[in-house]
């Protein structure tokens, strides 16, 4: 008898059917029960980047691993780029699900705004490019965002160091252009959710003098900010401190990039008579590459950010917040960014995870027990109860 015979076509139909019965279902991920975060000391906080993490259960892990080293902050980034269509829509899936895993984890949520889609910049320009004449679009994303997210999160960060050229699409933004930005995004997100605090700033440290084309001084840009009216537009001050080689004791000077060039930034805030204001350090730290020449040794990098916590806990009050750059990134950059991180890609702690997690269920006489920042979060409860002139952060967005 003569049996039929089958394309390899089909045989190929029937192979891949069988295929698919067989694959293992999908991964159900949820963010479950509410969790609080355990620490003596609630300034700690991280800078996270979920941005491009497309594995929900690497959203999800990274966040309890944030839980369980004991700080109760992340700042993360939802750029206006990934999620705006020129037609007004929003898809809010991928922030839907970091915010719903950042909550359930107990963490407050500071959101950095920033990037620019291409339907509202003019041409060949970076996603970094924002226009005057976008301002008032990116001012609708920033009160979609704050309606969308009540009671999740209340804090926002307008921008990124618009005082660096590199930041800002190579267009050189003065503090009067970052002034207008503020007053119409201000208005709007206040509009739409008069409890979100909107952060101001996070200027780059640097020396650049008046009319250099990469960016200029931070000290001076945030005086410019203040002459150009700005105090009337921001609720706190997103600051960025990083140590580099100096240990955080190290004395500032306006010549220096330091980590305590912090207090020459509060001086600023105060001589304008805004000292009823926090600062919000959004990135801080020290980095270890071995090659690096603003790097310091792996124990080094472990003893100075443990030092500066305990410095900024005992004698700036006005400190509300230390997010550490940076907790994790997706992929390896390859670079020196990937010597900031205090875990790798593949979710393996590094000494300094281990030491900030202990330091986090260590007793402080100098730090408050109790806090609970955000009145849409599970709160915090004490442990055991369960150099140069030089633009040294040009950094991926």
């Amino acid at each position: 008898m003569r049996r039929p015979a089958y394309s390899s076509g089909l045989r190929l139909f029937i192979l891949a059917l069988i295929l698919t019965f067989i694959r293992p279902a999908p991964l159900l991920v949820t963010p479950g029960p509410p969790q609080t975060v355990e620490t003596q000391h609630p300034i700690l906080g991280v800078h996270t980047r979920l941005t491009d993490e497309v594995e929900e259960w690497k959203v999800k892990h990274s966040l309890e691993l944030v839980r369980q080293m004991g700080a109760p902050w992340i700042v993360e980034f939802f750029p206006w780029a990934y999620y705006a269509a020129a037609d007004g829509g929003y898809a809010w899936g991928h922030p839907d699900m970091v915010v719903g895993h950042a909550a359930a984890q107990g963490l407050t949520i500071i959101a950095r705004l920033g990037l620019t889609p291409d339907w509202a910049r003019p041409p060949d320009t970076p996603l970094t490019y924002l226009d005057k004449s976008a301002y008032g679009d990116f001012a609708a994303y920033a009160a979609a965002f704050a309606a969308r997210y009540r009671g999740q999160v209340d804090y926002l960060i307008i921008g990124n160091e618009p005082n660096l050229s590199y930041e800002w699409g190579y267009r050189l933004t003065t503090p009067a252009d970052y002034v207008a930005l503020l007053q119409v995004v201000y208005t709007a997100v206040k509009a739409a959710n008069p409890d979100m605090q909107v952060l101001a700033g996070a200027l780059a440290p640097t020396l650049e003098p008046a009319g250099s084309p990469w960016g200029l001084n931070d000290l001076i840009y945030l005086q410019g900010m203040y002459d150009a009216g700005a105090a009337a537009y921001f609720d706190g001050l997103a600051v960025h401190a990083y140590g580099l080689t100096f240990p955080p004791e190290a004395e500032p000077g306006p010549d220096i990039l330091n980590f305590r060039r912090v207090e020459l930034v509060r001086q600023v805030m105060e001589a304008n008579g805004d000292a009823a204001k926090a600062i919000y350090i959004t990135e801080t730290g020290w980095n270890d590459h071995p090659r690096w020449t603003l790097a310091v040794r792996p124990a080094q990098r472990i003893q100075y950010t443990l030092a500066a916590l305990e410095y900024a806990e005992t004698n700036w009050p006005f400190v509300r917040m230390m997010a550490i750059w940076a907790f994790r990134f997706p992929a390896p950059q390859k670079s020196y960014m990937d010597y900031y991180t205090l875990v790798t890609p593949e979710f393996v702690k590094k000494p300094i995870y281990d030491a900030l997690q202990a330091f986090a269920q260590e007793t402080s006489p100098a730090a408050p027990t109790t806090m609970n920042e955000n009145p849409g979060s599970a709160g915090v409860s004490p442990a055991g109860a369960d150099g140069t002139s030089a633009l040294p952060f040009l950094k991926e967005q």
